[in-house]
Formats: C-alpha cells, structure tokens, sequence
C-alpha cells in the first residue's frame, strides 16, 4: 500500500511555540518529509504564546461544540501554511489561552481535552492520514480513544506512531478524574491497560494501544528497557520490544548554520575558522569576561534541572575557575540552581558570565563563541544542544548517555580522531578529568583545529531523521 500521508500532533512546535527542544523536533521533522514525497501536516494547541506575527494569519476552518464528559466545550479549527507545511491549531480559550503547560490537574485536563478534540478534528479537515505520528504524554489518549470510542469512524484505518521524547514526565493523574472527562470504562483502570502505580497514565495508555512506539535516539531505546530509565515503564516497553525504534533527532542546519547565521558576529565555516574568533571575542565581551582570547570557554544552554548534570556542577564549578578558564551559562529552572549560579556570577566576576531565562540569538552567540559545551546528563534521551554546538565548531564535553552516545565520538589520543570528549559515570570526579583533558587539547591548536573541523563536517539534519521515520511510517501501512 502506497503511504502518503502523515499528521504530526504535538502540544508544540516551531515556528510557533516553543518552551523546549520537543518543538524544534517537530518543526524540522515537518520540513523534512515533504522531500521525502510525505504530504504532512502539523496539528498543535492554538495557544496565546504563539508568534504575533502568525495569529493574523490564521484562517478558521471549522468551529463547532464536543463533549468532555458532561461538558460541552468550543473546538475551533485553524490554518496556516508555512514553509510548505499546513499547520493545523485547536482553538479553545478556556485551556490554551495561558501557560503552555499548566501544571498539575488543570495541566492533565488540558491535554485531555486536546487528544479528544484531535480525534474529532480528524472528521473537520481535508485530510485522511495514514499513520499519525503522536509525540509525548500529551497526545498519549489519542490512540485509546482512536481504538476503543472511533472504530469504523473514518474512511480507512488510522495508525498510531507515538513517540517518546523525554519519559520522565507520563501525564499521571486519577483513574476518576479521567473517567469523567473521557467517558472511560472501568476495566481500562488496570495494570494490563492504563494503570501504572496507582493512577492512570497517558504516557502507559500510549505504550499500550500505538501501533508503534519509537524514541529519539538509538541508545535511549534500549536504556528505557531498563529500571533505572524506564521509570516505571520498563516492562510494556520490553513486552513490545520488537514495537519500538530509536530514530535519532537531527537539527534545523538552515536556523543553525555558521556560515549563514544573522545572529552572530561573524560567519565561519569547516574549511574557514577565522571567524569563530571574532565571535569568540564578541562573546567575551558581552559578558565582561576579564580573559585574553587564548582562554578557554566552557558553556552550558539548558534547563537548569537535576536531569542535566547540574549537581556535578555545582560541586566541580569552583574548582574549575580556579584553571585557566572561563564560563558562560544561558538557562532556566529549578530556583536552587539559578541561586547557584547568581552566586557564581557574584563571586566570578570576569571569569563567568550568567544569563538566567533564554534568549534564541544570545544562545547561538554562545554555540558560536564558546570553545567547549557542557552536557554532564543524568540522563539524555537525544539532546540537540551538543549537535548544535558541534554544527558550530564548539566540542561538546557530554556524559555516556542516551543520544549523547550515539552523536559525539570521544577524542581518541592515539588516532586523533573524534568530535567531543567523553565520561561514562555519573560522578563529578570523572567530569572534571573529561574537562581536564578537553583543556589540555585546547593547548594542542593542531588537535583541536582537526576536531572543531570532523565536528563540523558531521551531517546532524533531519534529512537522515526524515529518511527513517519514512521507511518506520512505510512498515506500518
């Protein structure tokens, strides 16, 4: 059977809104299908944060009424194209007029109540997908729903894809709460359906009734089969273990290209390096580092959570200033570690530079002008920042996780080969020794001359991504 056609759902997606790197996997997986010959389409939340600059764009497609349990609730449907992409938005105030992402029961009923207006939308729009591709907790109903409450509703029958992109957060809530928004029975609240821990789960309800489960990178794959990542999880990912796919992310190497980049101080490129000099000197000085051009810069972008290596941090960092240093962090997060990182910015000054909340052009102007970039990850499902930083000469120093495995080959002393430097123990000992050498080679301008450059050369587009989610949609038809 000849497959065409696939709808992305996802709680959010670039260019429209993002609060994380979910929305950059979406936004440049959908630009990369189409080359593919995949007509796809985009289904997101219309919520209040997307761009100004879209919402007059929108055109209304439908508008109608839908049942959350005993409630009658607006569903407007809207369009955009972009980028030869049509986007489609769900439209109700009452849940996506505020935060992306509202925390706790009101969170839950949110995405409750967009998996139910997916399903309804499906009979609203020109489009009859083959295969829609699902991405998180929060579109974890929908292939319940598809299957217990739509059979023989649609033209033709509708597999599921649905991808795990961070399992950590499952969409856990009380079997009562989403019996009465959902209309569920009571034999889904079980252990073999949607019961995990004593609540019920979106995240489980996915991993159950999907055709096919896939995760975002090769190795995080098989570490979710295991206790300690799959969190609860483990044993229905193992049950459908010849269900599940590791498809690498890629990135956007048109948004994130060195040679092209409007947001930063001078363009470089593998076979020209000069001009990551001049945006390593921009770099310093726009944080007022007291530092001459030959220290190295170590930077981090990320979310300031335990999942990112943070308590390494901040038991190494002092320590670290103390060499022939400087660094750069861009984030935001847990109030623990943003104090930590104020009081480094206090008691540092000149050899750190700290920038709390996220600005888009700044973090490229750090990927640009840093000389090192720090991802110590608890764990790392993908991970895109050490991709970026490689696009842009800057040598990851990661932790042995995860899509950290499968995209940054340590430095090896005796080929000279690599694209980053490597440890494989959660402990801040081992990430101190891998920094150590990262500095070391610094010293060595030949060295790090040919690893900014085999870093540089990799190909981490969604071209190879697209190719694999293809033949993955392909097998399921």
């Amino acid at each position: 059977m000849l497959m065409r056609n696939v709808l992305i759902v996802a709680s959010e997606s670039m260019p429209f809104v993002k609060t994380g790197g979910l929305a950059d996997v979406v936004g440049a997986l959908a630009k990369s299908l189409p080359n593919e010959g995949i007509d796809v389409r985009v289904m997101i939340p219309k919520h209040a944060r997307i761009k100004a600059e879209y919402q007059d764009q929108l055109e209304t497609i439908a508008t109608t009424t839908i049942y959350l349990g005993w409630r009658e609730k607006y569903l407007g449907v809207q369009s955009m194209e972009k980028d030869g992409v049509l986007y489609y938005f769900i439209d109700n105030e009452d849940y996506f007029a505020g935060p992306v992402y509202r925390g706790d029961d009101a969170e839950n009923e949110q995405y409750l109540y967009f998996c139910r207006a997916v399903c309804e939308t499906l009979s609203l729009i020109d489009f009859d997908p083959d295969v829609i591709h699902l991405n998180d907790w929060h579109t974890g109903m929908i292939p319940l729903l598809l299957k217990t409450q739509y059979p023989g509703h649609f033209k033709k029958e509708i597999r599921t894809l649905f991808t795990i992109h961070n399992i950590e957060f499952q969409g856990k809530m009380g079997f009562p709460f989403v019996k009465d928004i959902l209309g569920l029975p009571d034999w889904l609240n079980s252990p073999r359906f949607i019961e995990a821990g004593g609540c019920a789960n979106m995240m489980k309800a996915a991993l159950v009734y999907a055709d096919r489960i896939s995760t975002v990178s090769p190795n995080y794959a098989n570490e979710i089969m295991l206790p300690y990542f799959g969190l609860g999880m483990e044993g229905m990912l193992r049950a459908r273990r010849t269900d599940v796919s590791g498809i690498l992310n890629g990135i956007d190497t048109q948004d994130f290209d060195p040679a092209a980049d409007p947001a930063i101080e001078a363009p470089f490129s593998a076979s020209d390096l000069n001009g990551k000099r001049a945006c390593k000197r921009a770099l310093r000085d726009e944080f007022s580092l007291d530092v001459n051009l030959q220290t190295p810069i170590v930077a981090m972008v990320t979310r300031l959570t335990s999942q990112k290596g943070l308590d390494l941090v901040k038991y190494a960092l002092e320590e670290l200033l103390s060499k022939d240093m400087a660094f750069i962090l861009l984030g935001s997060g847990d109030k623990k570690y943003e104090n930590f990182f104020h009081y480094i910015a206090a008691k540092y000054p000149g050899k750190s530079g700290v920038w709390i909340g996220y600005h888009e052009e700044l973090a490229h102007r750090i990927y640009a002008g840093s000389d090192f970039f720090l991802m110590p990850s608890q764990f790392e499902p993908c991970g895109l920042s050490q991709m970026i930083a490689q696009r842009y000469g800057t040598l990851p120093i990661v932790r042995e996780t995860g899509g950290l495995v499968d995209t940054v080959a340590p430095y090896n002393a005796y080929t000279g080969e690599g694209t980053g430097f490597a440890f494989s123990t959660f402990n801040a000992h081992d990430m101190m020794s891998a920094i150590g050498l990262a500095l070391s080679v610094y010293r060595d301008k030949p060295t790090l001359r040919k690893l900014r450059k085999n870093a540089m050369l990799l190909d981490n587009s969604f071209r190879q991504s697209a190719v694999r989610y293809k033949a993955l949609y392909q097998s399921m038809v």
